[in-house]
């Protein structure tokens, strides 16, 4: 017989459910009585898995409500299912047939539930995406002070950054408050500041976005945060290797870092100076820089001893 797969579609307001392969398909609000009547009707099914896509956030009560009411629930790739579906020549699209598809992707894929970050980490990995945002609205309110020539809005500008600096001190007191209340964050963030060209916003980031670090191998990790070359060639054509997907907020936090190491690290600066005199373009070994970089954080946090420089 084959086994049980539950398929969500999420939007805004509502989910589209589809179960397979005995093909029933119902909805139920986006909401907390919405998602516990499901739980509610798919706990007495025993499902194998209940997948749901990433949407940037419409998943999170559903993905949370569901897996504290014991069911396997796994959050798939938006891109890799939509693959999937040019792959069985789906081409209509709407969000019965889009949960029905999820069905079929996991079905045939079988990805393992991973799971799900506790409440504190959301809350630091909300902080420092916060953070980050704030630090984009002061490089754009900057960028307008240094062009614009009306003094009245040259005013507005610079009350508007006033306000905003204000609001990231505040922000970094409360990142500062969380990680001193958690042993265990706190040694984190000792740990990956002790490398050169680590700071304390690349180590939260990594705490918030990257808690798999130490418990994976370097291949691992790398895939993860999509720093992982894949191969492209067919026949006698060889392309170039390219990195992809993965968690972007982490591969953006280590190329910061990577950046600063290749200056003020000297491991890393005579790895990097290396690859260049090699020929190898600049982007290329910086690219090679964040993936040695992570390597040395994760086998930090995994022996969990400081950095040694030779």
């Amino acid at each position: 017989m084959d086994a049980l797969v539950v398929g969500i579609d999420v939007s805004k307001d509502r989910l589209d459910v589809h179960v397979a392969p005995s093909g029933e398909a119902f909805c139920v609000g986006n909401d907390h009585s919405g998602v516990e009547a499901l739980a509610a009707r798919l706990g007495p099914l025993g499902p194998q898995a209940v997948a749901l896509e990433a949407t940037g956030g419409f998943e999170t009560l559903a993905v949370a409500a569901l897996t504290g009411a014991g069911l396997p629930v796994i959050v798939v790739n938006p891109a890799q299912v939509r693959a999937f579906a040019g792959a069985l020549g789906q081409r209509a699209k709407s969000d019965p047939i889009d949960a029905g598809v999820i069905a079929a992707f996991v079905a045939a894929t079988r990805p393992e539930p991973r799971p799900l970050p506790d409440a504190e980490t959301r809350t630091l990995g909300e902080l420092v995406a916060r953070r980050r945002q704030i630090v984009a609205m002061i490089v754009a309110e900057e960028n307008r002070e240094r062009s614009v020539t009306a003094r009245e809005a040259r005013k507005s500008i610079r009350r508007l950054l006033a306000a905003l600096r204000r609001e990231l001190e505040s922000l970094d007191t409360d990142l500062d408050d969380r990680i001193r209340k958690s042993p265990l964050w706190r040694v984190r963030e000792k740990l990956l500041a002790s490398v050169p060209g680590v700071g304390p916003t690349v180590a939260r980031t990594l705490i918030a976005e990257l808690p798999e670090l130490g418990s994976l191998d370097r291949r691992q990790i790398a895939s993860l945060a999509g720093l992982a070359p894949f191969t492209r060639q067919s026949g006698k054509w060889r392309g170039r290797s390219c990195i992809g997907g993965g968690r972007s907020r982490v591969r953006a936090a280590l190329f910061m870092a990577a950046l600063v190491a290749s200056r003020h690290n000297p491991v890393l600066k005579a790895f990097r100076d290396r690859l260049v005199a090699a020929g190898k373009p600049k982007i290329v070994a910086i690219v090679a820089t964040m993936r040695k970089l992570l390597t040395i954080l994760n086998a930090i946090i995994r022996d969990q001893k400081p950095w040694q420089p030779a």
